[in-house]
């Protein structure tokens, strides 16, 4: 993506977040044309910036106080700084944000835990100052996605270590520019994804990695959440996450079911994803639910025309052969799920509710519960830190382990669980979809954004 167009696009954002605030609707963001039209050879690795290197295996400096500076304070910013301040050694340097009043209710969050006020930066570049601060060891974005990328990049150019809300970028332009800017900085850049450090999906991964389901063969993922009314909202994400399903078909937010799965197979410590192939389904919910909530049709939110099919489902090909099903669906009225499936050649674990089945087990051909594997497989993480997690964390205390790690290991000076590859690999879906969507569901190749450091350890 060129400078001018990431420009265009930012102001078409402002212009957005502008017209959200006088008339509680959508102005309709651009069309991402990259799936049709910019990108021809999508698995094309573009040569690695002089004096870059490589941040696979790469340790942070040990600290023995973590500042942090969020840009982004509203339900999620304020929800993962509610983690950090439950957390040792954590300091909040600064805040940013465009709406004084959150970022109001973040300072006072940090004094009433007994923490110093921290700086606050209001406006639209405010995290430019923000960065440029010497007192920041990691900056954490929870803005609207399209302000992710300008985000870490500004923190990675001012030396700062950086991580994000999912997805973390959503052409692949921004993917590989967020790998260049991370190999030059030599500083991290993370997709913080909170469903890795989930108890079932922890416990499943000791499972895998013991061999208790034998040969991993294939692995199910996805998000399946109904937000028809978190959608429609005239705040908080209502504001403008709707106008991403008048933007493009496909899957709008992969990285929630992808992450653990891809830990489940190793991905870039010995496999990685290959190729994708995914369709849609009709947009019918996101229609119906404005017909039946939204009275008078001068309401703006009647001009919007959504896009996005209900339920986008993708194939993946790994490079051992091994599959992943990827789903998505916030349009339709069902129960909360993110599939976390993994089959093996000794068995099967599945998750809503959470059940498993070994080869020959007790009781015949029928799904057991877990519980019998969390004394002998329970993550370390979880015995140490869960029952802190609990109380204070957020989704059932994967937020707080998800903070709680990050913390550790820059306390530590130890190589961070996930990384810019990660990252890139976990929300490339998002493009690679519509792409294939757009094609007739035909194969899109995968980038191999570690530009072939994938089969190594991690």
């Amino acid at each position: 993506m060129t400078e001018l167009h990431r420009r265009d696009l930012l102001k078409q954002a402002l212009a957005t977040g502008a017209g959200l605030a006088a008339a509680g609707a959508l102005t309709p963001l651009p069309a991402i044309a990259e799936s049709i039209t910019a990108v021809r050879t999508p698995d094309a690795v573009p040569p690695r910036p002089a004096g870059a290197r490589s941040m696979k295996g790469v340790p942070f400096a040990r600290h023995q106080t973590v500042r942090i500076g969020i840009v982004g304070t509203g339900l999620r910013g304020r929800s993962v700084l509610s983690e950090l301040l439950a957390i040792d050694s954590v300091k909040i340097v600064a805040v940013a944000d465009t709406v004084p009043e959150k970022m109001a209710r973040a300072v006072k969050m940090c004094t009433d835990a007994g923490m110093a006020a921290p700086a606050t930066y209001e406006g639209e570049r405010g995290f430019e100052r923000l960065v440029a601060r010497d007192d920041v060891d990691f900056v954490y974005t929870a803005t609207p996605w399209e302000w992710h990328v300008p985000v870490l990049l500004a923190a990675m150019r001012a030396g700062k270590h950086c991580g994000s809300e999912c997805p973390v970028g959503s052409t692949l332009q921004d993917l590989w520019a967020l790998v260049d800017a991370s190999e030059a900085a030599q500083r991290h850049c993370l997709q913080l994804e909170n469903c890795n450090y989930g108890y079932n999906e922890m416990l499943v991964n000791r499972l895998v990695h013991d061999g208790v389901l034998g040969e991993v063969l294939y692995a199910s993922a996805a998000y399946l959440h109904d937000l028809r009314a978190i959608l429609f909202e005239d705040r908080d994400e209502g504001l403008w996450r709707r106008g991403w399903h008048t933007r493009m078909n496909g899957n709008l937010y992969p990285t929630h079911g992808l992450g653990p799965v891809a830990w489940y197979l190793d991905l870039h410590a010995g496999d990685r994803m290959t190729y994708l192939v995914s369709m849609s389904t009709p947009e019918r919910g996101l229609t119906l639910h404005r017909e039946a909530t939204v009275p008078g049709r001068s309401n703006p939110k009647w001009t919007e025309r959504y896009v996005t099919g209900d339920l986008n489902s993708s194939l993946i090909m790994t490079a051992k052969g091994r599959n992943i099903l990827l789903q998505h669906d916030v349009s339709n009225p069902r129960p909360y799920s993110r599939l976390n499936g993994v089959q093996g050649t000794k068995g099967v674990f599945e998750d809503y509710p959470a059940r498993i089945y070994i080869d020959g087990q007790a009781g015949g051909e029928r799904f057991g519960a877990i519980d019998q594997w969390k004394a002998t497989h329970e993550h370390p993480l979880w015995t140490r830190v869960g029952e802190l997690a609990r109380k204070k964390g957020g989704h059932g205390g994967m937020d707080f382990i998800m903070a709680y790690r990050l913390v550790e290991c820059m306390r530590e000076g130890i190589v961070p669980d996930f990384d810019v590859y990660d990252a890139a690999s976990w929300s490339a879906p998002m493009p690679l979809s519509q792409m294939s969507v757009a094609q007739g569901s035909a194969p899109m190749a995968f980038p191999d954004f570690t530009r072939g450091q994938w089969q190594g350890a991690r």
